[in-house]
Formats: C-alpha cells, structure tokens, sequence
C-alpha cells in the first residue's frame, strides 16, 4: 500500500471560500472597495473558517489520503518580485481581516490532524512543486489542492492535481484542451505566450494557437529557438525577446529543490498498523 500526500494550496482555497461568503453580504461592486461593518465582517470570517475545515474534512475523505499539508505563501514578497518588480502587478490584495484570520484557519486544519507550512522566502507553489516531486521521484502518489494552472506543468503518473470547486482532476487530457500540448510543455508555451494571470510578459506577437502549433511541430523551445527552419518572422520576434525569454522561463519555473526540514512521517494523518509500517519505509521521502 502507497502513501498518498494531499497538498493543500492554502491561500487558493481560502480566499475563494472568503469570496463566496463575503457575497452575499456585498450589495455593489462599489461596496467591495468599503469596509463592511464589524459585526459583518466578524460573521463573514467565521463562516469562512467554518468553510474551510468543512472543505478540508471533504477532500481529506474524497481523496483517501493517508498525509497531508496544507501550504501557505511567504509573509513578506517572494524572490520572483526581485527579479520583477511588476510581477503579479495589479492582482487584489488579500483582506486584511481575512489575514489576520488566518491564524485560526490554521488552527481549524489542526484539529482535522493537518498541519500548516509557511514559506520563508518562497512562494507555496515551490514549496508544493519541491515536495510533490521529491514524493513522485520515491513512488508515492500526491495530489496537489489547486485551481492554479501553474501546476499543471508537474503532471506525472504519481502527481496528480485537483479542482476542489469544480470537483474534477486537471489531468492531461485537460491541458491538451485547453492548451493543444504536453503538461511537460507548459512553461515553454508560458514563456512565449507570457502569463497573464502573474503579469508575466511573453514574446511580442506570438500568441497561444501560434505558440502551441511551434512546441507540437519542434518539441521544445529550445529546439524552436535553434531551428533555422522557423519562418523568418518569428525568428525575429523570438531574436528581439531573448532577455524577456529568459526572465519570463525563470519566473514561470517552479522550483523543486527547497531544502525541508521534516520527513514524511512528521505529516501521517491518522491510520491503521499498515499504513504505518510503509511511513516508517518511507519516513525520509521529503528530508533526502
């Protein structure tokens, strides 16, 4: 018997939940830049910590998982920031009764036997790409909690990623859909394509039906950008954007070497003599 890690993508849970139950006390799109009373805005926290242990207890029993974490972004601006300044530029804060709140979020999770991990200087989407592969690389099954599409590039016969709100698995059948390629060629397509959602910007001019149709006949963007078969329009397009190609490949990279300092076993939800013997196997899965 696997083990099977459930990641939680904290914040990308949270905050829709806090959404959907901010709603109904919003009359306008005008009052959402207001502050809503006190009382109200206690009420609406409460619900939303309610909601969220509710929707951890569901996918703890939907998914069978026998550890989980649910991982949460750095307080301060990750090192993406540093590298560029308008990433994620424009995005909606976070409320800050909601952060506050987090706290005892936190502690709702507990009492269902899960855990909370707060990156330093990372964002969750490292973290969770770090110990879903080093889990992927020993065997074991995960599924990562997200409706992100910056995860999708992680999909494996062991990682696995889950749309909690519509109740389906982002598997490879959807990128190919959405996207008409591999979930192996997401970053290159981001890169060319730019991302939107991070503000990320791509190469002038090439959008995702040119983009796609350069990965499905080269393979790669590597192999594109040493091609001399490529029409000589592109080329110049792709021969203007080198330093944008390399900035936009590093901000879209998730990194999967973040040193942990916990095992497996540190993570174990409640289970029977079984599953235990193969945590002991597998005690040091995240530490090596």
């Amino acid at each position: 018997m696997s083990a099977h890690l459930v990641l939680i993508d904290a914040l990308n849970l949270i905050r829709r939940i806090y959404a959907v139950q901010e709603r109904p006390f919003v009359q306008s799109k005008e009052q959402l830049t207001n502050e809503l009373s006190e009382k109200t805005q206690q009420q609406v926290l409460f619900n939303t910590q309610q909601a969220c242990s509710k929707a951890l207890d569901n996918i703890l029993k939907h998914q069978q998982a026998s550890h989980a974490l649910a991982v949460f972004d750095s307080h301060k601006p990750c090192w993406r920031y540093e590298l560029f300044s308008d990433y994620k530029k424009g995005r909606k804060k976070m409320s800050p009764a909601l952060a506050k709140e987090l706290p005892n979020i936190q502690d709702g999770f507990l009492q269902l036997g899960v855990d909370s991990l707060v990156s330093e200087e990372d964002e969750a989407d490292d973290l969770i790409a770090t110990l879903a592969t080093k889990m992927a690389l020993h065997g074991q099954d995960v599924t990562i909690i997200s409706t992100d599409k910056g995860f999708l590039s992680l999909l494996s016969p062991n990682i696995h990623i889950y749309d909690y709100f519509n109740r389906r698995y982002l598997d490879e059948k959807y990128v190919k859909d959405k996207f008409d390629i591999k979930p192996t060629q997401l970053i290159d397509l981001w890169t060319l394509t730019g991302d939107n959602t991070n503000k990320i910007p791509g190469v002038t001019g090439i959008g995702q039906i040119t983009a796609s149709g350069l990965l499905n006949e080269y393979g790669s963007l590597g192999a594109i950008l040493k091609s001399d078969q490529v029409k000589a329009a592109i080329q110049e397009k792709l021969s203007n954007s080198e330093e944008q190609i390399v900035l936009s490949r590093k901000l879209l990279t998730l990194k999967q070497n973040i040193p942990l300092g916990f095992n497996l076993k540190d993570i174990r939800l409640a289970q029977d003599t079984e599953q235990s013997v193969v945590t002991q196997n597998h005690q040091n899965t995240l530490s090596n």
